[in-house]
């Protein structure tokens, strides 16, 4: 007899990529005199950052099998996620994306993705024997360029809803690679509202909820069904909606460097905290206010240290560098 599969606090669905940083800020694409390559694609940052914190993740994706597909299975593996469900493919290649930055440590990318592995995610990609190991499910919008993968992440979602289990999303949108903004704007009008937790960005909420203004933002996607709606603010930090009350949650003051990835830090850090303190969607129903503030604030901590480091993945805490900011019950043991 063969023992079980230990259980998985998360398991995140989406797009793998590998993100190319420069060797110098401040510079345009053509004037960087080298790259070097990371770990990238919202999905896989999160993985890696739950497990730094001391999760136990995993990951559905899909990448080419060519040498950067090799690479990004080989170093999400050695973070200790989960990558038996990351499915390499010689139908197309691993996208690659350049990330240069300006003075102020704002983004631009130059995306080499038009027809990566990414997009083609499918029901072959969806094992229920693997999603009901886990007490979250976390994806996001990028690959779902192709109906296929729509379907495959509609799959996972409608299973994971129906076991009670905690279903989380981010967006995380890149709207000039959608030839046509009505198709994300149609998945998210499908699949929010079957979500436990919603983390959209300021930049988001107009599309998303057509609203500019926070509180309004919160309240359509409560008004949705969206359990746990949460809007993150940059260097204002973020804010939720629980229980009919709107909580504001500010974020540390810190030098930024780079902001890709902010989003991640958060993301990983309140999903961390969720696991560690509610084993399902009917269990979250009960949190207090007060729990969910602490766990914002933590997020906020992660997503702040992040923006102090030139890529994603590099300002990802591991949880022996943050123990003093966590909240004393995620310390690890």
């Amino acid at each position: 007899m063969t023992d079980a599969p230990p259980p998985l606090d998360v398991v995140c669905m989406g797009e793998t990529l590998v993100d190319f940083l420069p060797a110098e800020t401040g510079r345009r694409v053509r004037e960087v005199s080298s790259w070097m390559p990371h770990i990238g694609g919202s999905l896989a940052n999160v993985a890696v950052g739950l497990a730094r914190l001391g999760a136990r993740s995993g990951l559905v994706s899909v990448l080419g099998s060519d040498e950067f597909g090799h690479f990004l299975r080989e170093r999400i593996a050695a973070e200790g996620v989960d990558v038996s469900h990351v499915r390499q493919t010689k139908e197309a290649r691993t996208g690659l994306v350049f990330i240069s930055l300006d003075a102020r440590g704002e983004r631009s990318f130059t995306f080499f993705r038009t027809k990566s592995a990414e997009f083609l995610l499918g029901e072959q990609d969806v094992d229920p024997r693997f999603l009901e190991r886990a007490r979250v499910l976390h994806w996001g919008s990028n690959s779902l360029h192709l109906p296929e993968a729509r379907v495959a992440v509609q799959r996972a979602v409608e299973f994971m809803r129906g076991a009670g289990r905690i279903v989380s999303c981010d967006p995380n949108l890149r709207l000039h690679a959608w030839a046509d903004p009505s198709e994300p704007k149609g998945i998210l009008e499908r699949l929010l509202p079957l979500c436990t937790v919603v983390k959209i960005s300021e930049e988001e909420m107009p599309f998303v909820t057509g609203h500019t203004d926070t509180s309004a933002a919160l309240e359509f996607l409560h008004g949705m069904g969206v359990v746990l709606p949460v809007v993150t603010l940059g260097e204002k930090g973020a804010a939720f909606l629980w229980q009919g009350q709107e909580v504001r949650v500010s974020a540390p003051r810190v030098q930024v460097v780079d902001t890709t990835g902010a989003g991640d830090g958060f993301v990983s850090a309140f999903l961390y905290g969720l696991t560690r303190r509610y084993t399902d969607a009917r269990v979250l129903l009960g949190a207090s206010t007060e729990s969910l503030l602490e766990l914002a604030t933590f997020a906020c901590r992660v997503g702040a240290r992040v923006v102090e480091h030139l890529g994603a993945v590099p300002g990802l805490p591991r949880a022996a560098e943050i123990t003093d900011q966590m909240p004393e019950d995620l310390r690890p043991r």
